[in-house]
């Protein structure tokens, strides 16, 4: 029977050594052995019928050794199990075990050491105690208006106007670097873009009115338009929007093609098209149908944004120790790729983080009993894949779409990924449930600058 032992290097950071004698090898080797004779193919002897003592000169050295590196590695794990010794990672084999020891021509007993780190004790901050906020945003009569009035756009009809006369008018234009005059160098790359008329400044809207077709202006970024468009089209063009002398430099815009939408009527066949799961037949219901999605979007921001805090909540304030050396050792020694000890180091606090976060979230799955199931699992690729082809009509292609879930099914990566983020989604919502947030009212905008913020 092996022995081991263990004795205690740093705090969560041991050595285990596991003593095997040929008593506990023997028996595996044997058994290897007469594989190797009933399956090997030598020339000279019929399969099967190869003598035992030319197979152990061939291929005895090489049986040997590999069984008695398993016997220890069984050995050990069977007594991390028995014991019930929580650890991170692996167990790491010290750089002083040398398999060249192991000589088949004379057994005996043979030692080998590990490294294992242990996982630290730690409790989880009482949720129901922190300190946390429930950010609420109302859903008020101009964000109503606005949405509906986005909806009549969205829908609307686009027709192509002779000249530019609204504020809504879209404009698709191009633009070329040129001198205060108007005047183009050869070859300068014509970049094109679409814009609302209402994006140019008071001065250049005034004189864009009456422009028709391929009619160009000479303008410059920085007075042309409205601060929030202007930071944007900088970037598009190239130009730095902090940079004062990009935003003097002049373009000749050319007008390639005017549109502009007529606005849906708020009239039942709009409302069917607009929301087609509901009956609705007066544009009173329509608005308040419009009221309720609106609320049930902040409604789940704002869960979002608790569960966010608590995220961290959890992660930063649970405490518990690791054993920093063992874990960089592990790091790079085990890691899928090769990583330098300096790489280690800087990403370390990161590692550490996400290393906190998986203790805290198994911890609270298995204190809860929080489960994943297969369908879940299958759901949470197909909201991912609806994100990728949610700009597209999918129309009849449901059965395309769930036939490459099946596929996405089949590799480990995206089922490992798809089910930690379930598993993490449960988790916060549990953790949230258990939170007696104070509630704060915000406007959106105030909401989007703290959602930003949280995002760093």
């Amino acid at each position: 029977m092996a022995t081991i032992s263990r004795e205690q290097i740093a705090p969560l950071h041991e050595r285990i050594k596991v003593t095997v004698s040929p008593s506990d090898y023997n028996p595996a080797y044997e058994s290897a052995l007469k594989k190797y004779v009933k399956n090997a193919n030598i020339p000279g002897f019929r399969k099967g019928m190869v003598p035992t003592g030319v197979v152990k000169k061939m291929y005895g050295a090489a049986v040997f050794t590999e069984e008695v590196l398993r016997n220890i590695e069984n050995e050990l794990m069977q007594y991390l199990q028995t014991e019930n010794i929580a650890y991170l990672g692996q167990p790491l084999p010290e750089d002083n075990n040398d398999p060249a020891q192991i000589n088949h021509a004379e057994p005996k007993d043979y030692t080998f050491s590990f490294e294992l780190g242990l996982k630290p004790n730690f409790t989880i901050p009482d949720i129901g105690k922190a300190k946390t906020t429930l950010n609420v945003v109302d859903a008020t009569t101009e964000m109503v208006n606005e949405e509906v009035d986005r909806l009549c756009q969205r829908l609307g009809k686009l027709t192509e106007p002779a000249s530019v006369t609204n504020e809504e008018d879209i404009l698709n234009v191009s633009f070329q670097k040129s001198d205060a005059k108007g005047v183009v160098e050869e070859g300068v790359e014509k970049k094109e873009n679409s814009l609302l008329l209402k994006y140019f400044s008071a001065a250049t809207q005034k004189e864009l009115m009456g422009k028709k077709k391929d009619e160009q202006i000479v303008l410059q970024i920085g007075k042309a338009f409205e601060e929030k468009e202007r930071d944007w089209l900088a970037k598009d063009l190239g130009l730095d929007k902090d940079n004062k002398d990009d935003l003097k430099q002049h373009f000749v815009m050319q007008i390639t093609k005017i549109g502009f939408v007529e606005k849906r009527s708020l009239d039942e066949a709009f409302f069917k098209e607009a929301i087609p799961a509901k009956e609705i037949t007066t544009e009173e219901a329509f608005r308040d149908e419009i009221k309720t999605q609106i609320e049930g979007y902040w409604k789940h921001q704002a869960q979002h944004m608790l569960e966010h805090e608590i995220f961290h909540l959890l992660s930063e304030e649970t405490k518990m120790e690791f054993p920093e050396d063992f874990l960089k050792k592990w790091l790079l020694k085990s890691g899928e790729k090769e990583q330098s000890p300096e790489a280690i180091e800087k990403d370390f606090p990161n590692f550490l983080n996400q290393l906190r976060w998986t203790l805290v979230s198994n911890e609270i799955g298995t204190q809860q009993s929080l489960q994943v199931s297969r369908e879940e699992i299958m759901d949470s690729l197909r909201q991912q894949l609806m994100g990728y082809f949610g700009s597209m009509n999918l129309g009849g292609n449901m059965d395309w779409l769930e036939s490459y879930v099946e596929r996405m099914m089949g590799d480990k990566q995206q089922v490992e990924s798809a089910y930690q983020r379930v598993f993490s989604s449960k988790v916060l919502a549990w953790a949230a449930s258990q939170a007696k947030p104070t509630e704060k009212k915000l406007t959106a905008e105030e909401f989007q600058k703290l959602s930003e913020k949280h995002q760093h």
